[in-house]
């Protein structure tokens, strides 16, 4: 099979997603092949490349977005129990995030499942004091998590299971209308880092994502209002986060809209320097940053100001038209 991602270039012929990126070539990758630069790709790939993707919470996708990240849980990797949801979710859209992620279960490394009830109970507080403010996602692998928080004001469901986790999930939201983030893992947060391996993970990512889009179309949701993540940290190797952070935009060729959380994770922090979590704000700035260059449009993030003064100098200095 053959693989063709979009190279950015500031004078390229075609417009990547609707964006703020342009590109003329090609690399064409090929499991046990070495890459090769190429100016032609097939008509279908060329059009999931360049067709404008749709709005995600009402906001368009012609500019990068900003998710905040609101853990209703005790124990977040980075910042479990350590502020109220509500306040944080408005302290977050102050500092310029456009999305509000909400989640009520923490999916670190080791993390253990969370009673459905208990989840419930977390989010929907939260979600029904926040609805209005901001675009509102639940963060959520279970479907009577989903249908709750939904009906307490949340217009988007994340999934980091990519439905893998909760057969009923996809009838919810298909049932709503509202669109989804597939994310991949490998693996449960119980057990994902252990020993996570791929033949090539760029490409295996890329064609476990397309299964589940597959999966979620046949279950009655739009590819347009599919968002997929390739899952940074979640059963992958600090070699593997790398190696799909250099080639990410690879990944709009689903037709999809990408987002990518790469907020505070430990890679960062080992190749940083920085062992405690909140102080990876500037390494992650500067993974976000190189999403930006590969038209990333959503990006989740516990540091909404450092994210938002990051994207406004990269237009200034770069005359990115975002």
């Amino acid at each position: 099979m053959e693989y063709f991602r979009p190279i950015p270039s500031e004078t390229g012929h075609w417009l990547l997603a609707g964006g703020w990126v342009r590109f003329s070539q090609f690399e064409l990758l090929q499991r046990g092949a070495a890459p090769r630069i190429v100016d032609s790709a097939p008509e279908a790939v060329l059009q999931a490349l360049t067709t404008p993707r749709a709005d995600v919470l009402g906001l368009s996708l012609d500019r990068p977005r900003i998710m905040g990240i609101v853990n209703a849980t005790p124990d977040s990797f980075s910042d479990g129990g350590r502020y109220d949801g509500t306040v944080q979710g408005r302290r977050l859209v102050a500092a310029g995030a456009q999305i509000l992620d909400v989640g009520g279960e923490s999916t670190r490394p080791g993390a253990q499942e969370v009673p459905v009830g208990d989840e419930i109970a977390r989010v929907t507080p939260v979600i029904a004091e926040l609805r209005g403010l901001a675009g509102i996602s639940v963060d959520t692998r279970k479907a009577e998590v989903a249908r709750a928080a939904i009906a307490a004001g949340a217009g988007m469901v994340n999934d980091v299971s990519g439905l893998d986790f909760d057969p009923a999930l996809a009838g919810v939201v298909a049932e709503s209308g509202l669109p989804l983030c597939l994310m991949h893992a490998q693996g449960i947060p119980e057990t994902m880092q252990d020993d996570p391996s791929y033949d090539d993970v760029l490409l295996d990512v890329y064609d476990a994502l397309a299964l589940r889009i597959a999966r979620t179309e046949a279950a009655g949701i739009a590819r347009a209002r599919i968002v997929i993540d390739p899952g940074i940290g979640f059963g992958k190797t600090q070699a593997h986060n790398l190696a799909i952070l250099r080639r990410i935009s690879l990944y709009h060729g689903l037709g999809c809209a990408v987002l990518l959380g790469v907020s505070r994770k430990r890679f960062i922090g080992s190749i940083g320097g920085a062992e405690v979590a909140a102080d990876r704000a500037a390494g992650t700035l500067a993974v976000t940053l190189a999403g930006v260059a590969q038209g990333i449009q959503i990006h989740r993030v516990h540091d909404a100001e450092e994210t938002r003064q990051g994207l406004a100098l990269w237009q200034a200095v770069t005359g990115g038209d975002i």
